[in-house]
């Protein structure tokens, strides 16, 4: 499960939303399959931060199953 923040929420429609990974799964395939589930999201799943397990993690990480995953989206304002 991936949790959606702001403007992802906006975009997929959920506060949520469930991916099927394989067991070596990193977040840049996540983010793959993020925007291949919706083309639309593209430019913010590559702007967006993605936390796991409460950390911000790099494209490298390794997802475990059953870890807590979260799209943050970036944040403007003042």
């Amino acid at each position: 499960k991936i949790a959606l923040f702001a403007s992802a929420r906006d975009i997929f429609g959920d506060r949520e939303i469930e991916l099927e990974l394989s067991p070596s799964a990193t977040v840049a395939d996540l983010k793959r399959e993020l925007i291949e589930k919706n083309p639309d999201s593209r430019d913010l799943v590559l702007r967006s931060a993605i936390s796991v397990d409460h950390e911000f993690s790099m494209d490298t990480t390794i997802l475990i199953p059953d870890c807590e995953i979260a799209l943050i989206p970036p944040v403007s304002g003042g």
